[in-house]
């Protein structure tokens, strides 16, 4: 049965903001599914990345983080793409340079959800992050 975009996006959410991680979450994606994360403050470059590497990169950042939190301000569906405006905010787990434990961090994001069947099958994200407020 097939789902509306918005509610298929902000369930991935839930789950990240529940600490689902890994393998928990490729049930909410496309065998196929990808991400390409635009030029950012912590990828310089961007990103492409498949499934397989974004699960590994969920694991990779629950362990960097105590708390993650998506506040999203406004979600339209286009056809089987979300369209969401979004802050997110992170709390630093442990020491990791340049950030220290309890460090705050917050990205305003623009974010483009594809899905079929239920799925997502691709993310596009333009992540904007406010100045690191890391101590020396």
């Amino acid at each position: 049965m097939a789902r509306d975009p918005i509610t298929v996006a902000t369930s991935l959410l839930r789950a990240l903001e529940a600490g689902h991680r890994g393998e928990d979450l490729r049930k909410y994606f496309a065998p196929t599914a990808s991400t390409t994360e635009h030029p950012n403050r912590l990828k310089p470059e961007g990103a492409r990345t498949t499934l397989d590497r974004m699960l590994a990169a969920s694991e990779a950042g629950a362990g960097l983080l105590s708390s993650q939190r998506y506040d999203v301000r406004s979600a339209v569906a286009v056809g089987d793409t979300a369209i969401l405006r979004l802050t997110w905010s992170g709390v630093i787990a442990r020491d990791a340079d340049p950030f220290r434990h309890g460090d705050e961090l917050v990205a305003h994001i623009a974010q483009f959800v594809e899905t079929a069947g239920g799925l997502i099958t691709s993310i596009e994200t333009f992540d904007c992050y406010e100045p690191f407020d890391t101590q020396p």
